[in-house]
Protein backbone atom coordinates (compact mmCIF):
# COMPACT_ATOMS: atom_id res chain seq x y z
CA UNK A 1 0.00 0.00 0.00
CA UNK A 2 3.03 2.68 0.62
CA UNK A 3 3.51 2.64 -3.13
CA UNK A 4 0.11 3.89 -4.15
CA UNK A 5 -0.53 7.27 -3.88
CA UNK A 6 -3.79 6.67 -2.83
CA UNK A 7 -4.88 3.11 -2.20
CA UNK A 8 -9.04 2.40 -2.71
CA UNK A 9 -10.57 1.45 0.41
CA UNK A 10 -10.56 -2.15 0.69
CA UNK A 11 -6.98 -1.71 0.36
CA UNK A 12 -6.60 0.90 2.83
CA UNK A 13 -8.49 -1.15 5.28
CA UNK A 14 -8.02 -4.68 4.45
CA UNK A 15 -7.30 -5.68 7.91
CA UNK A 16 -10.40 -4.23 9.39
CA UNK A 17 -12.72 -5.87 6.87
CA UNK A 18 -10.70 -9.19 6.90
CA UNK A 19 -11.16 -9.49 10.74
CA UNK A 20 -14.97 -8.25 10.10
CA UNK A 21 -15.52 -10.57 7.79
CA UNK A 22 -14.07 -13.17 10.33
CA UNK A 23 -16.57 -12.90 12.84
CA UNK A 24 -19.74 -11.59 10.73
CA UNK A 25 -22.64 -14.25 11.34
CA UNK A 26 -24.89 -12.03 10.08
CA UNK A 27 -27.11 -13.07 6.87
CA UNK A 28 -25.81 -11.50 4.44
CA UNK A 29 -27.84 -10.59 0.87
CA UNK A 30 -27.02 -11.92 -2.14
CA UNK A 31 -23.37 -12.04 -2.65
CA UNK A 32 -22.04 -9.36 -0.25
CA UNK A 33 -19.26 -9.89 1.74
CA UNK A 34 -20.29 -8.35 5.07
CA UNK A 35 -23.80 -7.81 6.75
CA UNK A 36 -25.69 -5.25 6.43
CA UNK A 37 -24.99 -4.35 9.96
CA UNK A 38 -20.86 -5.16 9.53
CA UNK A 39 -21.25 -2.68 6.63
CA UNK A 40 -22.90 0.08 8.77
CA UNK A 41 -20.22 -0.60 11.80
CA UNK A 42 -17.22 -0.34 9.18
CA UNK A 43 -18.09 3.03 7.78
CA UNK A 44 -19.53 4.69 10.89
CA UNK A 45 -17.06 2.77 13.70
CA UNK A 46 -17.21 0.63 16.57
CA UNK A 47 -19.07 1.78 19.55
CA UNK A 48 -18.32 0.31 23.17
CA UNK A 49 -22.09 -1.17 22.98
CA UNK A 50 -20.90 -3.24 20.03
CA UNK A 51 -18.64 -5.68 22.18
CA UNK A 52 -16.12 -6.29 19.74
CA UNK A 53 -12.74 -6.94 20.63
CA UNK A 54 -10.87 -4.20 18.39
CA UNK A 55 -11.94 -0.83 17.59
CA UNK A 56 -13.42 0.02 14.02
CA UNK A 57 -12.41 3.41 13.38
CA UNK A 58 -15.21 5.86 12.07
CA UNK A 59 -14.30 6.64 8.31
CA UNK A 60 -17.63 8.99 7.20
CA UNK A 61 -18.98 11.24 9.20
CA UNK A 62 -22.45 12.35 8.84
CA UNK A 63 -26.09 10.99 10.02
CA UNK A 64 -26.52 7.48 10.84
CA UNK A 65 -29.73 7.29 8.75
CA UNK A 66 -27.85 8.53 5.34
CA UNK A 67 -25.99 5.14 5.94
CA UNK A 68 -28.55 2.90 6.66
CA UNK A 69 -30.45 4.55 4.14
CA UNK A 70 -27.68 3.43 1.71
CA UNK A 71 -27.32 0.37 2.86
CA UNK A 72 -30.98 -1.06 2.44
CA UNK A 73 -31.07 0.48 -1.20
CA UNK A 74 -28.07 -1.85 -2.44
CA UNK A 75 -29.99 -4.62 -0.67
CA UNK A 76 -32.93 -4.27 -3.08
CA UNK A 77 -33.14 -4.05 -6.56
CA UNK A 78 -33.12 0.01 -6.89
CA UNK A 79 -29.74 2.19 -7.67
CA UNK A 80 -28.31 4.51 -4.93
CA UNK A 81 -28.51 7.92 -5.76
CA UNK A 82 -26.17 10.08 -3.35
CA UNK A 83 -26.90 13.86 -3.91
CA UNK A 84 -25.74 16.95 -2.38
CA UNK A 85 -23.52 20.18 -2.35
CA UNK A 86 -19.51 19.20 -3.67
CA UNK A 87 -17.39 18.25 -0.44
CA UNK A 88 -19.86 16.93 1.62
CA UNK A 89 -18.20 13.07 1.07
CA UNK A 90 -20.84 11.53 -1.78
CA UNK A 91 -18.07 9.61 -3.45
CA UNK A 92 -16.10 8.42 -0.47
CA UNK A 93 -19.24 7.46 1.26
CA UNK A 94 -19.81 5.10 -2.07
CA UNK A 95 -16.62 4.10 -2.18
CA UNK A 96 -16.54 2.83 1.24
CA UNK A 97 -19.70 1.27 0.60
CA UNK A 98 -18.58 -0.58 -2.18
CA UNK A 99 -15.67 -1.77 -0.33
CA UNK A 100 -17.46 -2.87 2.02
CA UNK A 101 -19.95 -4.94 0.41
CA UNK A 102 -17.88 -6.01 -3.03
CA UNK A 103 -14.24 -5.43 -1.47
CA UNK A 104 -14.17 -3.60 -4.44
CA UNK A 105 -14.16 0.20 -5.15
CA UNK A 106 -12.49 0.70 -8.69
CA UNK A 107 -15.30 -0.17 -10.76
CA UNK A 108 -16.31 3.19 -11.66
CA UNK A 109 -17.33 5.83 -14.69
CA UNK A 110 -16.68 9.14 -14.26
CA UNK A 111 -19.50 11.26 -15.93
CA UNK A 112 -18.39 14.17 -17.94
CA UNK A 113 -19.74 16.07 -21.33
CA UNK A 114 -17.59 13.54 -22.53
CA UNK A 115 -19.00 10.31 -21.88
CA UNK A 116 -20.49 7.84 -23.98
CA UNK A 117 -22.39 5.16 -24.04
CA UNK A 118 -19.33 2.88 -24.48
CA UNK A 119 -18.15 4.10 -21.51
CA UNK A 120 -21.44 2.43 -19.71
CA UNK A 121 -21.95 -0.47 -21.75
CA UNK A 122 -18.81 -1.79 -23.60
CA UNK A 123 -16.27 -1.19 -26.58
CA UNK A 124 -14.41 -3.52 -28.94
CA UNK A 125 -10.13 -4.13 -29.20
CA UNK A 126 -10.05 -3.12 -32.61
CA UNK A 127 -6.98 -5.03 -33.90
CA UNK A 128 -8.65 -8.42 -32.30
CA UNK A 129 -11.80 -7.51 -34.05
CA UNK A 130 -10.03 -7.44 -37.22
CA UNK A 131 -7.92 -10.40 -36.49
CA UNK A 132 -10.68 -12.76 -34.75
CA UNK A 133 -14.14 -10.89 -35.31
CA UNK A 134 -16.63 -9.68 -32.49
CA UNK A 135 -16.39 -12.76 -29.76
CA UNK A 136 -16.47 -12.00 -26.13
CA UNK A 137 -12.62 -12.18 -26.54
CA UNK A 138 -12.56 -8.77 -28.21
CA UNK A 139 -15.01 -6.80 -26.08
CA UNK A 140 -13.70 -4.52 -23.76
CA UNK A 141 -16.45 -4.80 -21.10
CA UNK A 142 -17.37 -1.30 -19.26
CA UNK A 143 -16.39 -1.10 -15.60
CA UNK A 144 -20.51 -1.61 -15.15
CA UNK A 145 -20.61 -4.55 -17.24
CA UNK A 146 -17.92 -6.16 -15.12
CA UNK A 147 -20.08 -5.18 -11.96
CA UNK A 148 -22.88 -7.14 -13.06
CA UNK A 149 -20.98 -10.00 -14.02
CA UNK A 150 -19.43 -10.40 -10.93
CA UNK A 151 -22.28 -9.34 -8.77
CA UNK A 152 -20.17 -6.47 -7.33
CA UNK A 153 -21.19 -2.61 -7.14
CA UNK A 154 -20.61 -0.67 -10.00
CA UNK A 155 -20.44 3.24 -9.41
CA UNK A 156 -21.33 6.41 -11.60
CA UNK A 157 -19.84 9.54 -10.33
CA UNK A 158 -21.21 12.94 -11.46
CA UNK A 159 -24.13 11.36 -13.06
CA UNK A 160 -25.64 14.97 -13.83
CA UNK A 161 -22.83 15.69 -16.03
CA UNK A 162 -23.38 13.19 -18.78
CA UNK A 163 -25.88 14.10 -21.30
CA UNK A 164 -29.13 12.58 -21.39
CA UNK A 165 -28.91 9.53 -23.90
CA UNK A 166 -25.75 8.09 -22.20
CA UNK A 167 -27.82 8.73 -18.62
CA UNK A 168 -30.51 6.79 -20.50
CA UNK A 169 -28.30 3.74 -21.37
CA UNK A 170 -28.61 3.46 -17.38
CA UNK A 171 -32.26 2.46 -17.57
CA UNK A 172 -32.32 -1.06 -19.36
CA UNK A 173 -29.23 -1.72 -16.72
CA UNK A 174 -30.89 -0.82 -13.67
CA UNK A 175 -34.51 -2.45 -14.94
CA UNK A 176 -34.07 -4.88 -16.92
CA UNK A 177 -30.29 -6.02 -15.65
CA UNK A 178 -28.71 -7.29 -18.63
CA UNK A 179 -26.56 -5.51 -21.43
CA UNK A 180 -27.84 -6.61 -25.08
CA UNK A 181 -24.72 -6.91 -27.51
CA UNK A 182 -26.20 -6.87 -31.16
CA UNK A 183 -23.11 -7.43 -33.16
CA UNK A 184 -22.77 -10.91 -31.99
CA UNK A 185 -24.79 -13.49 -32.92
CA UNK A 186 -24.44 -15.74 -30.14
CA UNK A 187 -23.71 -15.36 -26.30
CA UNK A 188 -24.76 -11.61 -27.02
CA UNK A 189 -26.65 -11.04 -23.51
CA UNK A 190 -25.14 -9.92 -20.83
CA UNK A 191 -26.97 -11.00 -17.51
CA UNK A 192 -26.00 -9.22 -13.88
CA UNK A 193 -25.69 -11.88 -10.99
CA UNK A 194 -27.20 -11.24 -7.81
CA UNK A 195 -24.97 -8.80 -5.64
CA UNK A 196 -24.71 -6.29 -8.61
CA UNK A 197 -26.06 -2.18 -7.92
CA UNK A 198 -25.05 0.90 -9.13
CA UNK A 199 -24.00 3.91 -6.49
CA UNK A 200 -24.45 7.09 -8.26
CA UNK A 201 -23.60 10.51 -7.15
CA UNK A 202 -24.80 13.74 -8.24
CA UNK A 203 -23.89 17.44 -7.49
CA UNK A 204 -26.85 19.77 -6.72
CA UNK A 205 -25.08 22.76 -7.61
CA UNK A 206 -25.29 21.39 -11.38
CA UNK A 207 -29.51 21.34 -11.55
CA UNK A 208 -30.31 22.43 -15.02
CA UNK A 209 -27.05 20.94 -16.53
CA UNK A 210 -28.35 17.77 -17.64
CA UNK A 211 -31.68 16.98 -15.41
CA UNK A 212 -32.33 12.97 -14.97
CA UNK A 213 -35.39 12.03 -16.72
CA UNK A 214 -38.11 10.34 -15.14
CA UNK A 215 -37.93 7.23 -16.24
CA UNK A 216 -34.15 7.31 -14.77
CA UNK A 217 -35.24 8.82 -11.41
CA UNK A 218 -37.79 6.13 -10.78
CA UNK A 219 -35.22 3.14 -10.91
CA UNK A 220 -32.74 5.39 -7.67
CA UNK A 221 -33.47 6.07 -4.00
CA UNK A 222 -32.47 9.20 -3.61
CA UNK A 223 -30.19 9.99 -0.80
CA UNK A 224 -29.35 13.80 0.00
CA UNK A 225 -25.95 14.49 1.82
CA UNK A 226 -25.88 17.76 3.83
CA UNK A 227 -23.55 20.09 3.69
CA UNK A 228 -22.12 19.21 7.95
CA UNK A 229 -22.52 22.38 10.15
CA UNK A 230 -22.11 20.79 13.24
CA UNK A 231 -18.78 22.01 14.85
CA UNK A 232 -18.35 18.91 16.65
CA UNK A 233 -18.75 16.57 13.71
CA UNK A 234 -17.15 19.21 11.38
CA UNK A 235 -14.08 19.31 14.02
CA UNK A 236 -14.21 15.19 14.09
CA UNK A 237 -14.08 15.23 9.90
CA UNK A 238 -11.16 17.98 10.04
CA UNK A 239 -9.35 16.05 13.05
CA UNK A 240 -9.53 12.70 11.10
CA UNK A 241 -8.51 14.06 7.91
CA UNK A 242 -5.91 16.18 9.38
CA UNK A 243 -4.41 13.32 11.55
CA UNK A 244 -4.68 11.09 7.81
CA UNK A 245 -2.98 14.12 6.08
CA UNK A 246 0.39 13.77 8.53
CA UNK A 247 0.68 10.37 8.18
CA UNK A 248 0.44 9.91 4.54
CA UNK A 249 3.41 12.36 3.81
CA UNK A 250 4.87 11.22 7.07
CA UNK A 251 5.05 15.01 8.47
CA UNK A 252 5.92 16.13 11.96
CA UNK A 253 4.51 19.10 12.73
CA UNK A 254 2.56 20.55 15.29
CA UNK A 255 -1.21 22.04 14.61
CA UNK A 256 -2.09 23.99 17.18
CA UNK A 257 -6.33 23.17 18.21
CA UNK A 258 -6.80 26.55 18.75
CA UNK A 259 -6.10 27.44 14.75
CA UNK A 260 -8.82 24.49 14.26
CA UNK A 261 -11.77 26.35 16.23
CA UNK A 262 -9.94 29.11 13.77
CA UNK A 263 -10.87 27.74 10.59
CA UNK A 264 -14.15 26.34 11.69
CA UNK A 265 -15.64 29.38 12.79
CA UNK A 266 -14.35 31.69 9.82
CA UNK A 267 -16.44 29.00 7.73
CA UNK A 268 -19.18 29.27 9.86
CA UNK A 269 -19.00 32.88 9.45
CA UNK A 270 -18.73 32.85 5.95
CA UNK A 271 -21.77 30.16 5.13
CA UNK A 272 -23.94 32.52 7.53
CA UNK A 273 -22.67 35.16 5.45
CA UNK A 274 -23.41 33.50 1.91
CA UNK A 275 -26.75 32.45 3.45
CA UNK A 276 -27.76 36.16 4.46
CA UNK A 277 -26.54 37.09 0.88
CA UNK A 278 -29.08 38.96 -1.46
CA UNK A 279 -27.78 37.42 -4.96
CA UNK A 280 -24.68 35.42 -6.29
CA UNK A 281 -22.48 38.28 -6.17
CA UNK A 282 -22.53 38.76 -2.52
CA UNK A 283 -21.76 35.02 -2.03
CA UNK A 284 -18.20 33.22 -2.30
CA UNK A 285 -18.38 30.64 -5.65
CA UNK A 286 -16.79 27.74 -2.88
CA UNK A 287 -19.55 25.87 -1.48
CA UNK A 288 -17.90 26.15 2.11
CA UNK A 289 -17.82 22.36 2.68
CA UNK A 290 -15.71 20.46 4.62
CA UNK A 291 -13.54 18.93 2.01
CA UNK A 292 -12.83 22.61 1.21
CA UNK A 293 -12.17 23.42 4.49
CA UNK A 294 -9.72 20.64 4.91
CA UNK A 295 -8.42 21.85 1.64
CA UNK A 296 -7.18 24.86 3.26
CA UNK A 297 -5.70 23.27 6.13
CA UNK A 298 -4.18 20.57 3.58
CA UNK A 299 -2.24 23.49 1.91
CA UNK A 300 -1.39 25.52 4.99
CA UNK A 301 0.19 22.43 6.79
CA UNK A 302 2.29 21.80 3.21
CA UNK A 303 3.45 25.04 3.50
CA UNK A 304 4.71 25.26 7.07
CA UNK A 305 6.36 22.10 6.27
CA UNK A 306 8.04 23.23 3.18
CA UNK A 307 8.35 26.79 3.89
CA UNK A 308 7.81 27.90 7.16
CA UNK A 309 8.92 26.97 11.05
CA UNK A 310 7.58 22.94 10.85
CA UNK A 311 4.61 24.73 13.51
CA UNK A 312 1.26 26.11 11.71
CA UNK A 313 0.39 29.39 12.47
CA UNK A 314 -2.49 31.93 11.90
CA UNK A 315 -1.11 33.96 9.25
CA UNK A 316 -0.54 30.78 7.22
CA UNK A 317 -4.00 29.51 7.63
CA UNK A 318 -5.27 33.05 6.44
CA UNK A 319 -3.22 32.90 3.80
CA UNK A 320 -4.33 29.45 2.62
CA UNK A 321 -7.86 30.37 3.42
CA UNK A 322 -7.82 33.44 0.80
CA UNK A 323 -5.93 31.94 -1.58
CA UNK A 324 -8.27 28.77 -1.53
CA UNK A 325 -11.34 30.77 -1.94
CA UNK A 326 -11.02 33.45 -3.87
CA UNK A 327 -11.73 32.34 -7.26
CA UNK A 328 -13.37 35.10 -8.84
CA UNK A 329 -11.72 38.25 -9.34
CA UNK A 330 -12.85 41.22 -7.78
CA UNK A 331 -15.57 39.48 -6.53
CA UNK A 332 -14.53 36.70 -4.11
CA UNK A 333 -11.67 39.01 -2.70
CA UNK A 334 -14.08 41.72 -1.69
CA UNK A 335 -16.33 39.29 -0.06
CA UNK A 336 -13.53 37.94 1.83
CA UNK A 337 -12.58 41.25 2.48
CA UNK A 338 -15.41 42.14 3.89
CA UNK A 339 -15.41 39.66 6.17
CA UNK A 340 -12.11 40.14 7.68
CA UNK A 341 -13.19 44.13 8.42
CA UNK A 342 -16.70 43.74 9.43
CA UNK A 343 -15.92 40.33 11.87
CA UNK A 344 -12.33 39.38 12.02
CA UNK A 345 -11.04 42.76 13.03
CA UNK A 346 -13.64 43.71 15.43
CA UNK A 347 -13.13 39.48 17.19
CA UNK A 348 -9.39 40.36 16.94
CA UNK A 349 -10.10 43.14 19.48
CA UNK A 350 -12.40 41.54 21.78
CA UNK A 351 -11.00 37.68 22.02
CA UNK A 352 -7.34 38.47 21.07
CA UNK A 353 -5.71 35.01 20.61
CA UNK A 354 -5.03 33.70 17.11
CA UNK A 355 -7.15 36.33 15.53
CA UNK A 356 -4.92 39.22 15.23
CA UNK A 357 -2.37 37.08 13.38
CA UNK A 358 -5.32 35.98 11.53
CA UNK A 359 -6.72 38.98 10.59
CA UNK A 360 -3.16 40.52 9.51
CA UNK A 361 -2.34 37.31 7.45
CA UNK A 362 -5.82 37.50 5.71
CA UNK A 363 -5.17 41.47 4.59
CA UNK A 364 -1.42 40.73 3.32
CA UNK A 365 -2.98 37.81 1.11
CA UNK A 366 -5.79 40.14 -0.39
CA UNK A 367 -3.44 42.74 -0.96
CA UNK A 368 -1.20 40.63 -2.39
CA UNK A 369 -3.83 38.70 -4.71
CA UNK A 370 -5.42 42.18 -5.75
Amino acid sequence: MSDLLRAPAEIKYAEELDWLESIDDGPKPFSWRLSPKMVRLFILGSERADGLDREISQKWYGDRSFVERSIVTLASDRGLLLIGDPGTGKSWLAELLSAAISRNSTLVVQGTAGTTEDHIKYSWNVSMVISKGQSRESMIPSPLMTAMETGAIGRFEELTRSTSDVQDALISILSEKYISVPEMDSDNIVFAKPGFSVIATANSRDRGVNDLSSALKRRFNFVRIPVVTNKRSEAEIVRFRTEELLRRHQIELDVPPTLLDVLLQSFADLRASSAAAGSDDEKLESALSSAEQIGVLEDAILHSNFFGERTLTARTLASSLVGSLARREPEDLAILNKYLHGVVEPRSKEQGGSWPEFLEGGRDAIATLS
